[in-house]
């Protein structure tokens, strides 16, 4: 690490799901990207594939069909982001010709990028910033995700899959005993585990720890404290732990991005039991920061060890509704056909713009946090927060800008609280101070 400069400073945002050219370079992107461009580590995460349709649109999605010209990387890069992070419920929408070339177009814009990978090995290897003021890793993985779209094992005598790097995890749902009895009761009139007991007979099926009642694919344990809580998948978690080993003894620093729309309570912006073990268990291993994002709102934000740990920024670019193309499957969901276009398909699934996030303003503010560490020691968090739009017309909403947002600070403060975090609210900005 330089010795004329001992502090080190970032800046992360939430999702970056864009999908149109930057309009202009005006005084609004100006002032943010001047912010962005302060900072030596410069993080964002990429919820499209970018690409010229090199691939076909997969059989499932994350929601839309999430496609890009490849040139919106170079806007991201004229905001000033030099890391980003691309393993989300997006990543493999067109299959993987659609991962392969946005592969190639990342590499080509020369951007720091982690999460997705020809096989696991490289899905969840460390990525590199150099940077005058000490080497930064970026190690990558999301929650959410449909199965087919993880990473597979590399072996001596066959290859890898391409995908993302996982982090599964399991729900428990604790009942009573008088009403885990009333379930069983229920699974047997209505032969809900038909299949799977056969299953476990034949030895087709693993059978499941005698403590938890299955019940089709969710399980149940007898407890006096009635809900659920979850907990992440033991190898996955193994695997992440071990690559920030990795990365805490070849970089200064080791930042870990976590996509994750699964939620805690009845509410998106409550996170899950299972990412908020995790989150500390990176830090227990060495990360310097986790970042999260994914249910397109804010989150508390909880320091750990003296790092911090956000658990959701938000957005910081959204237009969902704005992609070029749809495949035949999305006009079948909403009951349209070959006669209609994408005009049609996000008028008919949003009933014009009253359902759905162009009808939630949550999903369109935000927080951009610059953070400074002097060592190992973080020093202060200041907190800006971001506007998208809500209310524009869908080719207008979406991109980000500076505004002063006491409101948005104190949900924020009231959601950090929870975490013991107390958070300074001064002319519209933020800051949590050591």
């Amino acid at each position: 690490m330089d010795n004329k400069k001992n502090t080190i400073s970032f800046v992360a945002s939430g999702d970056s799901f864009i999908t149109r050219r930057l309009p202009s370079y005006e005084s609004e992107f100006q002032q943010l990207s001047n912010l962005i461009k302060k900072a030596d580590v410069r993080f964002t995460n990429l919820e499209v594939t970018t690409h010229n349709f090199e691939g076909f649109p997969s059989a499932l999605s994350g929601g839309t069909w999430a496609i890009a010209s490849p040139d919106v990387l170079k806007d991201l890069k004229s905001y000033g982001f030099n890391m980003l992070a691309w393993a989300n419920n997006h990543t493999l929408d067109y299959s993987y010709g659609g991962l392969d070339a946005t592969y190639k177009y990342l590499n080509q814009n020369e951007i720091v990028h982690a999460g997705v990978g020809y096989n696991l090995a490289e899905a969840s290897q460390p990525k590199y910033l150099e940077t005058p003021y000490g080497r930064v890793a970026i190690i990558a993985a999301t929650s959410t995700y449909h199965e087919y779209m993880a990473a597979g094992e590399q072996r001596p005598d066959i290859s890898g899959r391409p995908g993302i790097n996982p982090l599964d995890y399991s729900i428990i749902h604790v009942l009573s005993k008088e009403k885990l009895n009333q379930l069983n009761a229920i699974e047997k009139a209505a032969n809900v585990n038909g299949f799977y007991e056969q299953g476990v007979k034949e030895g087709i099926l693993n059978k499941v720890n005698g403590d938890f009642q299955p019940f089709s694919r969710l399980l149940f344990k007898e407890g006096e404290k009635e809900g659920k809580y979850s907990k992440p998948n033991s190898r996955d978690l193994k695997r992440i732990l071990g690559r920030i080993s990795e990365a805490k003894r070849q970089a200064d620093y080791v930042l870990i991005s976590i996509h994750s729309h699964e939620i805690g309570g009845n509410s998106l912006d409550e996170p899950a039991d299972f990412l908020k073990i995790f989150s500390r268990a990176c830090i227990d291993e060495g990360a310097h920061a986790v970042i999260g994002h994914g249910p397109h709102v804010i989150r508390g934000i909880e320091i750990y060890k003296k790092r911090p740990i956000f658990y959701s920024l938000g957005n910081f670019i959204f237009q969902n509704e704005t992609v070029s193309h749809l495949p035949s499957d999305y006009y079948e969901k909403v009951g349209l056909d070959n006669n209609h276009n994408v005009a049609d398909a996000f008028d008919k699934s949003t009933k014009n713009g009253t359902k759905g996030f162009s009808s939630y303003p949550l999903a369109w503010e935000s927080i951009l946090p610059f953070w400074t560490m002097e060592g190992d020691n973080l020093k202060e968090i200041t907190l800006y927060p971001l506007d998208l739009g809500f209310g524009l017309s869908r080719q207008k909403r979406g991109w980000p800008t500076l505004r002063k947002n006491e409101e948005l600070l104190k949900r924020l403060a009231s959601l950090s609280s929870k975490f013991g975090t107390t958070i300074e609210i001064e002319d519209g900005i933020g800051k949590i101070s050591f």
